[in-house]
């Protein structure tokens, strides 16, 4: 218990459970001297807690009598909102998060209502969201650290080790997080590449938040900015799919690396590249609405193999 403020919550704690603790006692199971208590005590009055002083042999501190800390009130939507959360963030790949989740599913538990607490009970027996297999682990701190950067627009200092594992020392202005595909990645702009890139957040060793402040571009969407990214890195080979689709829809079914749709008098044309066209092929035949191949050819090829091989399979 080494930080002030959870001492201080811990004196509330203490004060709360008994009618009247002495100042040596509280001090005892605080770890703190009466010189500090007393310090501690008068923080709690400057926060509006009232709580009064007994002096001589059998005195000591307590709250003013009658007076309770509200209770945590949730509507049934909200404590819903809470569950479902709860149950996600088991999903987000964040290493040491199971702990810290299961706290405070017992926290919740333990001061909410009964109406709200039937209503987290039942979403937790009852539901399993699908976010996506985490496919590396994440670190909480450096999920932590990046945010606050995000979060104050001062740049944050990191190790990053590349893909072919060398690492270097990235000056970075964070401007997002997000979880994709079983990752997370850090969107923003790297003083070392001179541009705006996107990291993945289990390649980065260390962070800290620097005191150099940095503007966010008005309106900036780091999810879209990432989807756009992953959508048109370079691949071997290009490939032009004209959609019979709306733009919105096309938009929910496509994969994220699949290519940049855009509306055109036909329906969507879809502009991107691959490296593995039978991997292609099959991401389109799971698409709901038709579609037609302009290039290349050999897609229209693997499409082919493809279909003759599901004949063949259920003839």
């Amino acid at each position: 218990m080494s930080h002030p403020t959870t001492r201080v919550l811990a004196v509330l704690e203490l004060l709360q459970s008994q009618s009247q603790v002495s100042g040596a006692e509280l001090a005892r199971r605080v770890g703190v001297d009466r010189r500090t208590l007393r310090r501690y005590i008068a923080m709690l009055e400057e926060m509006g807690i009232p709580i009064t002083t007994e002096q001589g042999r059998y005195g000591g501190y307590r709250l003013v009598a009658g007076y309770k800390l509200p209770p945590m009130m949730f509507t049934d939507e909200e404590a819903q909102a809470l569950s479902l959360g709860l149950i996600a963030a088991r999903g987000l790949g964040l290493a040491d998060a199971a702990p810290a989740i299961e706290s405070v599913q017992a926290k919740l538990d333990r001061v909410l209502p009964n109406a709200p607490k039937r209503t987290i009970a039942a979403l937790r027996e009852s539901v399993a969201l699908q976010t996506g297999d985490a496919r590396v682990n994440a670190d909480t701190k450096l999920l932590r650290v990046l945010s606050e950067s995000a979060q104050t627009r001062c740049s944050a200092v990191m190790s990053y080790r590349a893909a072919d594992g060398v690492i270097t020392t990235r000056h970075f202005d964070v401007y997002g997080l997000v979880y994709r595909g079983g990752r997370w990645y850090v969107v923003g702009f790297c003083h070392l590449r001179s541009g705006l890139r996107t990291l993945r957040l289990d390649r980065v060793a260390q962070a800290q938040v620097t005191t150099k402040a940095f503007v966010r571009p008005e309106g900036f969407d780091a999810s879209e900015y990432l989807t756009r990214a992953m959508a048109t890195l370079p691949r071997a080979i290009e490939v032009e799919v004209l959609l019979h689709t709306d733009l919105a829809t096309a938009k929910r079914e496509l994969h994220p690396t699949f290519g940049i749709p855009e509306t055109c008098s036909e329906g969507v044309l879809l502009k991107g590249s691959a490296d593995e066209l039978d991997w292609y092929a099959r991401e389109l035949a799971r698409l709901p609405f038709r579609f037609e191949v302009r290039k290349p050819d050999a897609l229209r090829q693997e499409l082919g193999k493809l279909a003759k091989a599901l004949a063949k399979q259920h003839a």
